[in-house]
């Protein structure tokens, strides 16, 4: 049984340009994201740095284009300054945000050997939670000034080279607004800071990317209001203000969980109205942008997610190491479309995070390293949106479903690259029960001619990927897409992400 999906779309209703930085991860010290994750020496694929070869593959492969870091809950306890220097005199600290322990073999100047290798933009995160403008100005000091100042010679002494780190996005905390933060800071508290950090760093370099704390999650109670105050306070000095957002399958709501990027879209469109609002309140001409640097499918209330406790303050635990299903993965592809959808006001993202943590890349301690679900539609995403972005207006039966009443079983973006002549199509059927027929009119396009179309499904929307079989869950070709006559047709099964490809024909 199937019902009917149409898609319409046209070159000239665009959007914004495809963002790169929309395809940003996150590396954490939480958990084996860092050690055992992107870094382990004793591995028989480790470099002669000590980072892990194969998830440097797997990296690049993803297709990354920035990675936050050192966090996350974990920077506000952090004093950056330990894990510079001769590695051997770094102390051990506890980290009080995920009870672990962090001997500071990894610090600023390897993760950022680590982003030259990778090919990525580093997005830095300073301490605002037990800290303040002085070692905000001092880290920025340390990473972006040329030689000849106590601690830009200091990063020369200890890199062996003058060349400075220049790192261009800084965030300005984390989640100031959750209880759960180190240093947790009221909205009032938090807008001073924030300002005084911000002013600060641009005396340093006035060029600076730098983002605000927005609220945690769009359900915290401050939400809207934190983002007024923290925005009429600093609008000037910040150029993005951060939102956060992570989605599971509860009590076995399956319909609601298939609708989560219904809830995503409407949390970008909710900042981007405050951030107008503040714009227009202070009568100012530039627009802050929302950099969306945490979002995921996320289980928190399995036991991987609860840190240790008591005397167990391990190095590199098991935490939040998430397996995730088919429709994990759906869901995931359907949150990059609303991410794409938004590109004109959401200038930065970061999917948290890159390895072993809530990750695509999974590692095995001296072993292997392999694609989990979610692996897929975002390498596939970064791989082939191209161009412009384009509104799609989706015509599509409803279903129901707990938390939004009713939700669109398809949902779609597309982009066009009008030099290269390549259409790109991303389409997921979100409903549970019925696979959809595909029709959508290409005729305003021109001549194409279909490159390929492929589909992640499987019939157990659960199945996963293991390091013993992971490639149970991957995009198959979708022998069904064809061109007839200027439309797009196809079939997509129930609980499916695809990925169609046209071109103009070649000579």
């Amino acid at each position: 049984m199937s019902s009917h999906v149409t898609l319409t779309l046209d070159p000239a209703f665009r959007v914004a340009p495809v963002r790169r930085r929309t395809f940003g991860a996150f590396v954490e010290h939480l958990g084996r994201c860092v050690y055992t994750g992107i870094y382990e020496p004793e591995h028989p694929e480790a470099d002669e740095d000590g980072f892990r070869k194969d998830v440097l593959e797997l990296t690049r492969e993803l297709g990354v284009s920035s990675v936050r870091y050192p966090g996350g809950n974990f920077v506000s306890g952090y004093r950056w300054e330990d894990g510079v220097g001769p590695v051997e005199e770094r102390p051990a600290r506890h980290d009080l945000a995920w009870h672990s322990s962090d001997p500071n073999t990894v610090g600023l100047d390897e993760f950022m050997a680590w982003v030259k290798k990778a090919g990525v933009e580093p997005m830095y995160a300073v301490n605002l939670g037990t800290r303040g403008v002085q070692e905000a100005l001092d880290v920025l000091e340390y990473a972006n000034a040329p030689v000849g100042t106590h601690l830009s010679d200091q990063r020369a002494a200890n890199t062996g080279s003058a060349e400075k780190h220049d790192i261009r996005m800084w965030c300005l905390g984390n989640e100031m607004d959750g209880p759960w933060q180190i240093g947790h800071k009221n909205a009032e508290e938090y807008a001073r800071v924030a300002t005084e950090t911000a002013r600060a760093m641009r005396m340093e370099d006035p060029d600076l990317e730098l983002i605000a704390c927005g609220s945690s999650n769009s359900q915290m109670p401050t939400f809207g209001a934190w983002e007024n105050t923290v925005l009429t306070e600093a609008y000037d000095v910040v150029d993005m203000i951060s939102a956060h957002v992570y989605y599971s399958e509860k009590d076995g709501d399956q319909a609601s969980f298939l609708a989560s990027a219904d809830d995503m879209d409407h949390f970008i469109d909710s900042v981007v109205a405050t951030a107008d609002h503040v714009r227009a309140k202070l009568k100012r001409d530039k627009r802050i942008m929302v950099s969306f640097d945490e979002w995921n499918v996320w289980y928190q209330h399995r036991a991987e997610s609860r840190p240790p406790s008591g005397d167990d303050w391990p190095v590199a635990p098991v935490l939040l190491e998430d397996i995730y299903s088919a429709m994990d993965a759906v869901v995931f592809g359907n949150l990059l479309i609303s991410l794409l959808r938004h590109s004109d006001r959401v200038a930065s993202a970061s999917l948290a995070q890159l390895v072993n943590v809530i990750a695509p890349i999974m590692t095995e301690p001296g072993g292997r390293a392999w694609r989990q679900t979610t692996f897929h539609p975002f390498a596939l995403t970064s791989r082939h949106a191209k161009g412009e972005v384009l509104q799609v207006n989706i015509d599509a039966p409803s279903f129901e479903n707990q938390r939004f009443g009713t939700s669109t079983s398809a949902d779609a973006v597309a982009t066009w690259d009008e030099e290269d002549g390549a259409l790109s199509v991303f389409v997921v059927n979100r409903g549970n029960a019925e696979e959809l027929s595909l029709d959508a009119d290409l005729a305003s396009f021109g001549d194409l001619e279909l490159v390929e179309a492929v589909t992640l499904h499987h019939e157990d929307p659960y199945a996963a990927n293991t390091k013993d079989a992971p490639d149970t869950v991957a995009p198959q070709a979708n022998d069904t897409v064809r061109l007839a006559g200027g439309r797009l047709v196809g079939t997509l099964p129930a609980i499916s992400w695809s990925l169609v490809r046209l071109a103009r024909p070649t000579a």
